[in-house]
């Protein structure tokens, strides 16, 4: 075969390849990104969808389905997710696996549709705060109002939704007065309020009306991980007692050791968290340092408090300033401060009985024993009259019953052999004045 016959088979052959249809693979399938909506629902949470909704955007998906499984959290948070759903450009679908309670169930109904895997619930959306306490009437009537305006989005009828938030509404053959309402996928299809009953992502997609739709399950980065752990309320009281215990510890042991570096690692935790989180700025942590440092500064350079002062009302301002809101910030902190008092009262009942005691306070005495001669009190001289031995300029010495000590006049020149009396003693300076017979 000549060379000009193969490369005429050859350009042959490229034609052809070009011409031929693409395989199934590299078809323009839909995509559709599959995000987990699990656990506390709170600003960790927030930051981790606001990422994934970015990256689905800027890949052009055709839908972004949460996938719901969760007993609530936030209202702060739970609200700002709910905007940033309801801006997407993206259709936004709920997915309930297993429970979308209390915000959970607000987000759901924030999305376009909603669709229940069999044997889930929905609801019970009653508000509460962190001590497990019903809050206002105002905060109660401003969440129902928004779980009804989310439900009118989506077609559902509001009232059941606002049964989620009230006990007190009746819903005759759903639910009686003095129970919140929690729907099961079996109830919520039989009353219409939701869009679907899905037993796999195959029947999601087609319900959506993407069945060839190829499917990007979002994950959580490392550090969103992090975040999500160390913002919650307990976790985050934890931390901040172990660095004000640990820190306490440090201060008052000698030189730098494992207290100090738990102190670090402790409040490194908890302020890396909540600046992963996007609860907190540099100039948090910025307040943070500024206030140890006046700490230290008030403990080698005494100012009468002013600087430690300062140096506590940064460090408090830092803790309260990187929670998700003031109050909750205000928890923390009295909390972490009463389990530190504990903390570090145990901790140095337990040094005394171990020989890092010794770093602590000082053992050494000095005693009568060893040499050491105390100064002595000459407090029962105080209004006795006596005799000055030598013209007081304005020391010099006197005498009481017999007893040569030295003295110092009130302000004025006393002559030799003038009588004196003693007005007040400090320490070992006796002072006089002339007695008036």
């Amino acid at each position: 075969m000549s060379k000009k016959v193969f490369v005429l088979l050859l350009c042959v052959a490229c034609v052809f390849a070009a011409l031929a249809p693409l395989p199934a693979a590299a078809e323009n399938k839909p995509l559709v990104y599959l995000v987990p909506v699990k656990g506390e629902i709170e600003s960790g949470l927030y930051n981790f969808l606001r990422r994934v909704f970015t990256e689905a955007q800027a890949n052009d998906a055709d839908a972004i389905i949460l996938e719901i499984n969760t007993n609530g959290g936030f209202v702060k948070a739970a609200e700002e997710i709910s905007t940033l759903i309801q801006n997407s450009s993206i259709p936004v679908y709920a997915f309930v696996r297993r429970s979308a309670i209390s915000a959970g169930a607000y987000l759901a109904l924030s999305c376009r549709a909603l669709y229940m895997a069999p044997g889930s619930t929905i609801g019970a959306a009653e508000v509460i705060d962190l001590t497990g306490q019903e809050v206002g009437e105002k905060t109660i009537s401003a969440w129902e109002g928004k779980m009804r305006s989310a439900a009118e989005q989506q077609g559902k009828d509001p009232e059941v939704a606002a049964a989620m938030v009230r006990a007190s509404i009746e819903i005759p053959g759903l639910v009686e007065t003095g129970k919140l309402l929690t729907l099961t996928t079996a109830d919520a299809e039989r009353i219409g309020f939701i869009d679907g009953v899905a037993d796999s992502y195959a029947e999601l997609l087609r319900a959506t009306g993407l069945p060839e739709a190829q499917i990007v399950m979002a994950k959580e980065a490392l550090a969103e991980r992090l975040a999500r752990f160390v913002t919650k309320p307990y976790i985050a009281i934890l931390l901040v007692t172990i660095g004000l215990a640990a820190l306490i510890i440090e201060i008052l042991t000698a030189g730098f050791g494992v207290a100090g570096l738990i102190s670090i690692l402790a409040f490194a935790l908890f302020f890396g968290g909540h600046m992963a989180a996007g609860l907190a700025g540099k100039e948090v942590l910025f307040l943070f340092i500024i206030g140890i440092i006046l700490l230290l500064i008030e403990a080698f350079i005494p100012s009468f408090g002013i600087i430690g002062v300062g140096g506590i009302i940064a460090l408090i301002a830092s803790i309260v300033l990187s929670a998700a809101t003031t109050g909750q910030g205000l928890r923390i902190l009295l909390s972490a401060i009463i389990l530190t008092v504990l903390i570090v009262i145990i901790a140095f009942r337990l040094l005394k009985k171990s020989p890092l005691w010794s770093q602590i306070v000082l053992q050494h005495a000095e005693t009568k024993e060893r040499g050491y001669v105390g100064v002595r009190d000459y407090s029962y001289l105080i209004g006795k009259v006596g005799l000055a031995l030598t013209p007081l300029r304005p020391a010099g010495t006197a005498e009481f019953d017999g007893e040569r000590v030295d003295v110092v006049s009130e302000g004025g020149f006393i002559q030799k052999d003038e009588k004196i009396k003693v007005i007040k003693v400090e320490g070992s300076r006796i002072v006089v004045r002339p007695h008036d017979n």
